[in-house]
């Protein structure tokens, strides 16, 4: 507007501006960004003939939430899987009901994919192995991918597509397992990548449907910004591609860091080739750092570990990467611009990440360049001060104590799991943890996410290290400003004070007065990104 009046005023209840502005009773937004916060008398006066007012009615608006890791378009893709979550398939007849489904509706020959099965949940208490598969749907290959993503099953036909015999070895940083001398489907971490090149990628019209219908599921939860955490990974550069097309035809509905997937069968020499180095963009869509995997997952016992799991035969996890190899990675990456977000959830990996991370910035040294560690759950206090050294960020999931808590004790004990994911231990030392959902792995409800790190309970119950819960205030920072921070947009995003960008959250509930409990059935009424209602769950703004 020329004549300097708002765009837009809300008023009318709490407005939390950021963990350092607190609470004001109004905002005003012009050009798509705030332009004043404070009292509603005083925001009133820039009220014009074209001002539009959001009455809040007591509700509380926030910033609009970033979700510092999860799979954007993975997520969208999701949508047309075959869905073997928990809650889905609560046994292991409803899971294979469900391929045999898919394959009924599908040609001969068509490849059926689902995930998100948890074998700790069924109670069956094991994976869907090939044979079930085969005769599920015996006349299509197959592949199940575990919720944590780092494993899944195949059947024989998927096996023999992706060239995966009796006799094929164990490639490095993967395991195929096989059970007296024979193959039973399971596949773990980069053992999978066989499989996946097998797969026909997805055409670049459903990637950029997947890039849209990903972003409005995220946009309905209040999430306005969000880190693709692996662009590359299913369809190689082509997802670049499509997030570029996305852009340019109006489709990407949020602000998306695009986090590259590294590692040999990554796409960074052809994003590299194009110039696209961490920052490369705008506002709405940037290149932002390279992701390389060290381990697996806790769940899965992939995660590398100092020390063995119960019940594993002495099993420690994987570490994908010789040391060499890591340290060689690490360091092309950050010579060539780019920040690194690691992958890394076992103690030991985490040792082996610290460890390049330092190598290469002692040979090549750089300014605040914020490499990240990706979830960074099983971490000791020496591990923690290193990061703040190193000026890393953790990129932690509270989630994951509630989804997969009781699962973390099965296989590490009380102990462990009491001590990870320390929320409270990352901010007392000083350092700004980004959470996040790693959806389509977790839920992206960020009122879930909310809830695990200010209680520390599990699904069955359980509160698992009571010292590592955090405030409220603590916990919006973290999904909010953190999350900007630890993409470099932490001067224009994260906070609702004068100048920042004007994204917001309308929550349906009051989340710092009400009980935890109550804050799982929290909504986003409306959702605001750069001054504009994109998501209207009452239908309040028509008109």
């Amino acid at each position: 507007m020329g004549n300097g009046k708002a765009d837009t005023i809300l008023a009318g209840g709490r407005i939390w501006c950021g963990s350092h502005a607190g609470f004001v009773e109004a905002l005003a937004v012009r050009d798509g960004c705030v332009a004043a916060a404070g009292r509603a008398a005083d925001v009133d006066g820039l009220a014009g003939p074209g001002t539009r007012r959001v009455e809040l009615r007591g509700r509380l608006a926030i910033p609009g939430f970033y979700d510092a890791h999860m799979h954007l378009l993975p997520l969208g893709l999701a949508q047309g899987e075959v869905d073997v979550r928990p809650e889905s398939a609560p046994d292991m007849a409803a899971l294979l009901a469900k391929v045999r489904e898919r394959a009924a509706r599908v040609a001969p020959g068509d490849w059926i994919y689902g995930r998100g099965y948890d074998h700790f949940l069924l109670p069956e208490k094991h994976h869907p192995l090939r044979d079930a598969l085969d005769r599920a749907a015996p006349d299509n290959p197959v592949y199940l991918k575990r919720c944590c993503g780092h494993m899944g099953v195949a059947n024989a036909r998927a096996l023999a597509l992706a060239g995966i015999g009796e006799a094929t070895p164990d490639p490095q940083g993967g395991h195929i397992e096989r059970r007296d001398g024979r193959l039973t489907g399971l596949l773990q971490e980069r053992a999978q990548s066989a499989v996946f090149a097998a797969m026909p990628p997805p055409s670049m019209d459903e990637l950029v449907a997947a890039i849209e219908g990903g972003g409005r599921l995220l946009l309905a939860q209040g999430i306005t910004s969000a880190m693709d955490a692996g662009v590359g990974m299913r369809a190689g550069f082509a997802e670049v591609e499509a997030y570029e097309r996305a852009l340019s035809e109006g489709r990407l509905p949020v602000r998306a860091y695009l986090c590259l997937y590294g590692g040999p069968e990554g796409v960074v020499e052809a994003a590299h080739a194009r110039g696209l180095v961490t920052g490369k963009g705008d506002e709405r869509m940037k290149i932002g750092p390279v992701k390389i995997f060290t381990d697996g997952s806790a769940g899965g016992r992939t995660a590398a570990m100092r020390e063995p799991y119960i019940g594993d035969d002495g099993g420690r996890g994987i570490l994908c990467f010789a040391d060499d190899e890591m340290n060689a990675m690490a360091l092309d990456c950050h010579a060539r611009g780019y920040q690194l977000a690691v992958h890394a959830i076992g103690d030991a990996a985490i040792d082996q990440t610290l460890a390049a991370v330092r190598g290469a910035l002692e040979k090549v040294p750089a300014d605040d360049r914020r490499h990240r560690i990706e979830h960074c759950g099983y971490i000791h206090p020496e591990q923690i001060a290193e990061m703040k050294r190193l000026g890393m960020v953790p990129v932690p999931q509270p989630v994951f104590m509630h989804q997969f808590g009781d699962a973390y004790i099965e296989v590490l004990g009380e102990e462990r799991p009491a001590a990870a994911y320390p929320m409270a231990s990352w901010i007392g030392a000083g350092l700004r943890p980004a959470m996040s959902s790693d959806s389509p792995v977790s839920d992206f409800n960020p009122f879930l996410n909310l809830y695990a790190a200010l209680t520390r309970s599990s699904a069955g119950g359980r509160v698992i290290g009571a010292a590592e819960r955090i405030g409220v205030a603590e916990a919006l920072t973290a999904m909010t400003a953190n999350g900007a921070y630890a993409s470099f947009d932490e001067a224009t995003r994260g906070t609702l004070e004068p100048g920042m960008a004007a994204d917001v959250a309308v929550l349906s509930g009051d989340v710092f007065e009400i009980e935890p409990a109550a804050i799982l059935e929290t909504r986003a009424d409306l959702t605001i990104l750069a001054g504009e209602i994109v998501h209207d769950r009452l239908g309040e703004a028509a008109g």
